[in-house]
């Protein structure tokens, strides 16, 4: 997940009296498809009552992209009844899981245990 300024996010969508927060939808949305969620196109958020739907597959994408620390039903629950506070926290548990994908990445490779060593000696260098 891309990392987002929370400040940015909220004054980003407070001026553009909410269009900001639709394109934040939308971004996420395929940034958390990539990562294996199951959201439909969001021309689906046009549609009255189906748009209540979809943000409840959103809200599944999210639980799914934060490795279960938020649930489907609590991100529901903030985009519905908080609105643009509620993508602030949204946005803050996907900026917590950037942090742990670039952790994962980052961390070495944990060295293979084998029986012998897989660089074969090498002969001395004569000098003169």
């Amino acid at each position: 997940m891309e990392k987002r300024d929370l400040i940015g996010l909220f004054f980003l969508t407070l001026f553009t009296l909410g269009f900001y927060g639709i394109y934040w939808e939308v971004k996420t949305k395929g940034e958390m498809n990539a990562r294996g969620a199951d959201i439909p196109t969001a021309w689906l958020l046009l549609v009255p009552i189906v748009n209540l739907w979809w943000l409840w597959k959103y809200s599944e994408g999210v639980e799914r992209v934060t490795g279960g620390k938020m649930s489907g039903l609590v991100a529901f629950l903030l985009i519905f009844v908080l609105g643009i506070i509620g993508m602030l926290v949204i946005q803050d548990a996907f900026n917590k899981a950037a942090d742990m994908e670039a952790a994962a990445q980052a961390a070495p490779a944990a060295p293979v245990a084998s029986g012998t060593d897989a660089t074969p000696p090498q002969p001395p260098v004569a000098t003169t």
